[in-house]
C-alpha cells in the first residue's frame, strides 16, 4: 500500500476518541496538564502520557512547565481552526441525530473557541462587523477597514498594540454548529477579553459555554446589532 499524504497522519491522530476528546478539551484556550486531560478522555493516566507524547509529537500540542508541573495546549489557532471545522463537517453528516440536553443548546449560542466568541453570537458579531462596513472580505482574506478602526477604538480595544504581534489582526474561522463564519485572530480575542471586561459575559468554569450576566445580552445585541 502507498504511504498516504501527510494530511493521513494528522487525521489519525485526530481520529483516536481518547485523543479527539483531549484536543477539544483544549479549545477553551486553556492549557491542561495530563491529569486533567485524562478526566477529559476517560482513560488511565499511563494511556493519556502515551496520547500526548503522539499528539506533541505531530505538532499538534504544545507543552510549557511551570514549577513541577507540565500544561500542554493546542500548538496554534491552526489546530483550533481545523478542530472546528471538523466538527462542523460531523455535524453536518445526515444521519438521524438524538437533540441533547441544555448545555449543548448553550454551546451552539455562545462559547468559546481558542479564546474568541464562537457560536451564533460569535456569528451574529462578524455579520455585524462586515455588514456595517467595519471589515472587508476578500474570499477568506479578512481586513480592518479605517471605520472599524475607530469602531475598535470607541469600544476600548487598542488596535496599535495588536497590530505589533505577529499574530494575523483577523482570521476566519468556520462555526461548527452554525456552519458560517466568526471572527478569530488577535482582534477576535481581544473582543471577547473587553467583553470580559464590560462584565457582559463570563465563562462556565467546567464547559466552553459562555454565559451573559446583568445587561450583557441587552449590550451586546445592541453594539453587534445586524
Amino acid at each position: 500500500m502507498k504511504e498516504g499524504p501527510p494530511i493521513a497522519h494528522v487525521a489519525s491522530l485526530i481520529g483516536d476518541p481518547a485523543r479527539a476528546n483531549m484536543l477539544t478539551a483544549l479549545l477553551s484556550g486553556k492549557a491542561l496538564t495530563a491529569t486533567e486531560l485524562a478526566h477529559e478522555a476517560g482513560v488511565s493516566q499511563q494511556t493519556a502520557s502515551s496520547h500526548l507524547t503522539k499528539l506533541l509529537d505531530g505538532a499538534l500540542l504544545q507543552m510549557r512547565k511551570q514549577g513541577r508541573h507540565k500544561y500542554f495546549a493546542l500548538a496554534n489557532a491552526d489546530v483550533a481552526s481545523v478542530l472546528e471545522s471538523l466538527m462542523g463537517l460531523a455535524a453536518s453528516d445526515s444521519a438521524p441525530r438524538t437533540r441533547t440536553g441544555p448545555r449543548d443548546v448553550a454551546m451552539r449560542h455562545a462559547r468559546v473557541c481558542y479564546n474568541h466568541l464562537a457560536g451564533k453570537c460569535g456569528v451574529q458579531l462578524f455579520e455585524s462587523l462586515r455588514n456595517r462596513d467595519f471589515v472587508g472580505q476578500d474570499a477568506e482574506q479578512i481586513t480592518l477597514t479605517d471605520r472599524g478602526r475607530d469602531f475598535m477604538r470607541d469600544f476600548g480595544i487598542d488596535i496599535d498594540a495588536l497590530q505589533v504581534q505577529r499574530a494575523p489582526l483577523c482570521r476566519t474561522c468556520l462555526d461548527w454548529s452554525e456552519r458560517r463564519t466568526h471572527l478569530s485572530g488577535s482582534l477576535g480575542r481581544a473582543m471577547l477579553a473587553r467583553m470580559e471586561e464590560l462584565r457582559w459575559i463570563k465563562r462556565d468554569p467546567d464547559s466552553r459555554v459562555i454565559l451573559f450576566q446583568g445587561e450583557g445580552a441587552a449590550a451586546f445585541a445592541q453594539t453587534f446589532r445586524i
